[in-house]
Order: structure tokens, then sequence, then C-alpha cells
């Protein structure tokens, strides 16, 4: 099987794997457009000089600068925490469309405020505004994955739940590069540093205008009862005619997994948070799912992310474009990996496998840059230009990027968005997204104390954290690509040892598909009858 080769649950027409399916999940997925662009602008914007000067950055102490600068950059991550939990209220009455929609509007709003902020008025506007962006893009992390997951057909669910992932990758790389390009060809100003956000405002629109030419989820629509429509909508998105053996299997399973839950569970909005607390499968399959971020976390991307002329310093990297640029060049990493990983590896090696590798493969170069800070001491030795150890530090810095950015970096999203059954799914992603926002804030928040204190320990930090998620991974976390989402229950009912649920469930669904369609043909050539629910030979 090549790079290319699909893992099907059964056989899938061509037709299924059509633009519709990509095009609504590339504008759903585009959501991240905002959330990758902010982590990545926002530690170079407030290094700039400009930014400094104006705010009076230059007359305060380093303890100080370290404080309010993570006030700005953590008030956004709050505001997500918080928006992750009402995207649930919001996907629950108002569907992923209409949901994302809202999401972009309070997200245009906070960037708007962020515009008013300059001298005169102080950062006040900068933190509200911040704070209400927050809110909208932790809402769009929570609806986001979980459109693009319910639209997908199980052999390109990765690769589509992907896309989110790669937005955030396209958000980044305008980031990283944009503060670049204004510190080399502008002159220090308050438009210098007010253009990155301003630029918030173009992603925004264009989820917002984009959302118009979507369809809504049909398993949305099949949970509030409107099942016509989610047929229809269904059968656009597949390109094929209701009455095909393959939409009538899908329609089926969909059908079971909404009686199951309005029979279990109940379709209300409360009633998932019930079944969160009365059922010990669903609850552990909860922290298991958030569990993820903090381990993201704990790669130290984030402190990367947010803070990255900090962390090139430590290593010797002097002068702010010089920063900026080795920032650029991190982002560009980052994005060309990502494309790879959402083309051919995240559907083809799967999720666990990925999980493992990059963790192992990403602490080894912790190790690496952690050891050479200790030795060479860089910032106790600057010098004009990079030492040969210096240069090592930053091959294995970009090393490291190599290896979380196909592991670590979108595959939790995909995780979360696909693990869950349909009556706790919109509740598990907020709780999923909102750890992510949480875990993000915490990193966020307390990285430049963290290196103040630390120094080349917090690079010590990041690669044991990073052995201990492989473990974690390796026992606990089950494969599931090519599994259909109705399916999942089976998968994390706990059966089977996590390493050979895999296998085991996908075998079972194989002989399943035989019968359906066996007793289905069986059924048109007038061969069989149903009585008292039984299938018998005429």
């Amino acid at each position: 099987m090549g790079l290319l080769s699909l893992v099907e649950d059964r056989p899938t027409p061509k037709s299924v794997y059509n633009w519709r399916v990509y095009y609504t999940a590339a504008v759903a997925g585009s959501a991240a457009i905002m959330i990758g662009y902010d982590s990545a602008f926002i530690g170079g914007t407030l290094a700039l000089p400009a930014f400094r000067d104006e705010f009076g950055f230059n007359k305060l102490s380093k303890t100080q600068v370290n404080f309010l600068t993570a006030n700005i950059v953590s008030c956004y991550q709050a505001g997500a925490f918080f928006g992750a939990f009402f995207a649930y209220a919001a996907g629950h009455y108002l569907g992923r469309r209409l949901g994302l929609m809202v999401m972009a509007a309070v997200f245009t709003l906070g960037a708007g405020m962020m515009l008013g902020a300059n001298a005169d008025r102080g950062l006040t506007l900068l933190y509200v505004g911040r704070t209400l962006a927050g809110i909208g893009v932790g809402g769009a992390s929570n609806l986001s994955p979980i459109f693009c997951a319910e639209i997908a057909p199980p052999a390109i669910r990765g690769r589509l739940v992907g896309l989110y992932e790669m937005a955030w990758q396209i958000g980044g790389l305008v980031g990283f590069w944009i503060n670049y390009g204004l510190a080399e060809t502008m002159a220090p100003s308050h438009e210098q540093w007010i253009i990155p956000f301003a630029v918030q405002l173009v992603p925004a629109g264009m989820l917002f205008a984009g959302i118009f030419f979507t369809k809504e989820s049909p398993r949305w629509l099949f949970s509030k009862g409107r099942r016509e429509e989610g047929i229809k909508n269904l059968t656009w998105l597949r390109q094929l005619d209701a009455n095909h053996v393959y939409m009538q299997e899908e329609i089926f399973a969909i059908d079971n997994a909404v009686e199951d839950q309005r029979a279990t569970v109940g379709l209300g909005f409360w009633q998932p948070f019930r079944t969160v607390v009365n059922d010990r499968k669903t609850t552990y399959r909860f922290l298991l799912g958030g569990s993820l971020f903090l381990w993201q976390n704990a790669t130290g991307i984030n402190a990367i992310n947010y803070y990255s002329p900090t962390v090139f310093k430590s290593i010797g990297i002097t002068g702010t474009n010089t920063s900026l640029l080795t920032t650029g060049i991190f982002g560009v990493i980052k994005t060309i990996i990502t494309l790879f990983w959402l083309f051919f590896l995240i559907d083809k090696l799967g999720r666990r496998f990925l999980l493992i590798w990059g963790a192992v493969a990403g602490s080894l170069c912790m190790w690496y840059i952690g050891g050479y800070i200790a030795v060479a001491k860089p910032a106790n030795n600057p010098t004009g230009s990079l030492t040969s150890g210096g240069t090592s530090a930053m091959v294995f810095f970009y090393l490291w990027t190599a290896t979380y950015t196909p592991s670590w970096n979108g595959t939790p999203w995909v995780l979360n968005s696909e693990m869950f059954n349909q009556n706790v799914r919109v509740l598990a992603q907020a709780f999923a997204a909102a750890n992510n926002w949480f875990w993000n804030f915490i990193i966020a928040r307390f990285t430049p104390q963290m290196f103040a204190t630390m120094g080349y320990g917090v690079y010590f930090f990041f690669a044991s954290l990073m052995l201990c998620a492989s473990v974690y991974v390796f026992f606990l976390v089950p494969e599931t690509k090519g599994v259909p989402l109705e399916a999942m229950d089976r998968l994390f009912s706990k059966e089977y040892p996590a390493r050979h649920a895999h296998k085991q469930v996908l075998a079972s669904l194989r002989l399943e598909d035989q019968d359906f369609r066996r007793h289905s043909v069986a059924s048109e050539k007038g061969d069989i009858t149903v009585q008292d629910d039984h299938v018998e030979k005429v």
C-alpha cells in the first residue's frame, strides 16, 4: 500500500472523496488561521521597539515587563478557555455552521477593539479585545474540528480534521513573518506594531463569508429530528443517491446512534452532563481526551510560539531582527511538515504511532539543547554570531520542530474530534478545547518567569515530560484511523488492550459489513423475509 492509499472501513465509491467535503472542511478548519496567527505574531510584536517605547516598557524593570507581557498574552487564552464552553451551547442550539459564524463575529469585535489601544488610552483596550477574541477562537476550537469530523468519510477523517491544523500553521506562518517584514521595512512607529493586530480581521472575515456556502452537519440535523434535511445534506456531501448501499449503511448507522442516544442518554442540553458524571466509560474517555492537551503543552510548543524571541536568545541568538528571522524559519518548517502530515501521515501511519514517535524523538532534541546551554552558557558569553555549538543547538531545535509538528501539533485535535459518540461529542470537544486553552494559559502566563528562574532547566523539564507522554500513549490511547464515528464505543470499551483494539474492531466491522451487504443483495432478489426480528430464507 502506498502513502496515498486509504484505510477504509467498507468498500467506498470514489465520488465520496469529492470537492464538497473538502471545501466544507477547509472552510470550517480555516477558523484555526485566527488561532495560529495570534500564537505566532504576539510574541514578536511585543518585542518590537516601537511597542515597547509607546507603552513605556523601557522604563520598567525586567520583572515588570515580564509581568505585563505575560498578562497581554495570557488574557487571550483565558478568554478561549471560557469560549470553549460557550461553544457547547452554541453547537447544541444553533448547530456547527451557525455556531462558527457567531464565534467569528465575537472574534471580529475583539480584534477591532485592540486597534484602539495607544499610549494615551493604555493597555485596557488590548486586554479587553484579546479576551473577547479569545472567546471567539475558543469557541471555534470546539466547533471546527467537530464539524470536520462529522462530515468526513472515515478513511479521510484524519485528513479533513487535519485541515484545521493546516490552517493553524498557515496563520502561524503569516504571523511569524509579518513582524520580521515590518521590522525590516518600516521605521519604529505606532503603525508598525498596530498593523499585525489589524491583520487578524482578515481570517475572521474569510471564515464568516465562507461559511455561507456550506451546509449544516447531517449528524447534528439527525439529532434534532430534522432527518430529511440531514439526508439531503449527506447526499450533497457524498454525491450519491440516498438509495445507494453506501448511503443506506451510513444513514442506518446515524439513525441507530441517535436512537441509542435518545433511549440511553436523551437529546436535551443537560443530558450529556449527566452521562459524563454517571457513566464511568464516558468519564474515562473525557479525561483521556483532555489529558492529550496537557501532554501537548508539555512538549514546550507554546512556550516557543508565544515567546520565541526569549527562546532563541537563550540559545545565543542576538538582535531583534535576527530573532524574528529565526522565528520565521521555524514557521516555514512547521507549515511544510504539516502538509506532509496532512496528506501522507495522519491517515496512513495513524494517530498512536505518530504521538509515541514524536514524543521520544522530540525529547532527545530537548535534552541536547538544554545540555548545550548548560555547558556553553551563551547568555553569559555573548558573541556577534552563533558559535559552532550554538549552530548545532539550532539544528536540534529545528529537528525538534520536525518531530513535534507531524505528531503532537495536530493529532490531539484529530483524536478528540472523533473518539466520542454523538451524545456527548460537542461537550467532550468543549472539555478538550478548554483543556488546551487552560494549559496554554499556564504556559503563556509563566514562561517568562520559568526562563528567568530555571534557565536551561526549562528544556530538561519539557524533555522529561515528553518521555512520560510516550509511555502514557502506549498504554492508554488506542488507534482510531478508519474506524467510523458510530463504532468508537467499541474501540474504547476496554474489551481489548489499547495497543490491540484498532485491529480487533476493524476486523469485526468488516464481518458486519459483509453480512449487511449479503442481506441487502438477498433482499433485492426477494430471497429473504423478515419475521419476528430474525432474517430467514424463503
